[in-house]
């Protein structure tokens, strides 16, 4: 008997043995491997394996394969709770599958992010997620797509939480659409003077969810001019920025909508600020429904987005198999009326 039944656990050796193949057989029939391997050994081996109760050891498959167990996940600013949320659902779905994930935070500048790709190529990392709006920048989005062919060249997968506008599979959330919703369910509210808090305009995530807010708007019959459309950066301070600003030019909406919900809580911090009541004097609602901020009072109106869920989506993603075409999964988002929008009397 092997050292390993001793042991109580099966090794790939011993399905080899069961199934009458040598090892390296054994280990293509059940790793995957590029070389093909005679139908009737593949079923000798499974039948093996099953009876054996063989459990593969991920880790050692990856390394066979030439790559390690590492998984790279970028993105923008991991102390965004947008992001960390994303990357607790890649986290705990990687946990499950023995790999290790290492996250590479590129501070929303494109060139990090070739930078990274680069890096986790030489490490032979197995596979990356790149989390993240797009930026409307060819040259940026070409360097990009470059490296990342050279990292599926060498072995690896990739997958973006983004746009779907790069050739590689794709978790792509419903931004247009939602905040199309947002604007209608705030419309029938009873609201007509609206504000909005963008991010910068290279942006798609704030470019999607301004002109779905405005198609929304639209099928009420509200303009949204463009001097109601103030621009910060993605984060608290640049929507307390561009609040504390709109409250300078003498604008005076009804209801404040910012493109996520940061910038949100930073509206609403102006607004405590120059003694603007939420939701008595000013609406104001968000989008993401991230659950770190969901005690804010007033509770916040906003779009909620199942981040966790699509970290492990994205995860499911890159580790299925290859398939012709770059793969669009798309998630939709809900509104959820909270406390800080109420029905205009």
């Amino acid at each position: 008997m092997s050292q390993s039944k001793v042991r109580g656990v099966t090794t790939l050796t011993d399905v080899a043995r069961e199934a009458g193949v040598s090892l390296a057989t054994a280990s293509r029939a059940l790793n995957g491997s590029s070389r093909r391997v005679r139908e009737d050994m593949r079923q000798r081996v499974l039948t093996a394996a099953s009876k054996l109760a063989y459990a593969p050891n991920g880790p050692a498959q990856a390394m066979a394969r030439g790559s390690t167990n590492v998984l790279g996940l970028l993105v923008h600013d991991i102390a965004d709770p947008y992001f960390s949320s994303i990357a607790t659902g890649v986290m705990r779905a990687a946990d499950e599958r023995q790999l290790v994930v290492t996250i590479f935070n590129t501070l929303r500048r494109p060139d990090r992010e070739v930078e990274y790709v680069r890096t986790l190529r030489s490490q032979r990392a197995c596979a990356l997620i790149v989390a993240g709006s797009r930026i409307d920048d060819s040259l940026a989005q070409d360097q990009l797509e470059h490296e990342l062919a050279e990292f599926e060249s060498a072995g690896g997968r990739a997958v973006f939480i983004s746009q779907g506008r790069l050739r590689f599979d794709t978790v792509v959330l419903e931004n247009r659409a939602g905040a199309r919703v947002l604007a209608e369910s705030l419309a029938e509210l009873g609201h007509r003077r609206f504000l909005v808090l963008a991010g910068p305009p290279e942006v798609r995530t704030s470019t999607d969810r301004v002109q779905g807010f405005r198609e929304g708007l639209a099928r009420h019959s509200i303009q949204l001019p463009r001097n109601q459309v103030l621009r910060g950066e993605f984060t608290r301070d640049g929507g307390f920025e561009a609040m504390t600003r709109a409250f300078d030019l003498g604008l005076a909406p009804d209801c404040v909508f910012a493109v996520n919900d940061v910038m949100a809580v930073g509206a609403m911090a102006a607004c405590r600020h120059r003694g603007v009541r939420v939701p008595e004097d000013l609406a104001v609602a968000g989008f993401d429904d991230i659950a770190t901020l969901r005690d804010v009072t007033p509770s916040l109106t906003t779009v909620q987005m199942p981040l966790d869920d699509v970290g492990a989506m994205a995860l499911e993603l890159v580790l299925a198999e290859r398939a012709d075409h770059p793969r669009l999964r798309r998630v939709k988002g809900q509104v959820v009326l909270r406390d800080s929008t109420s029905r205009v009397r």
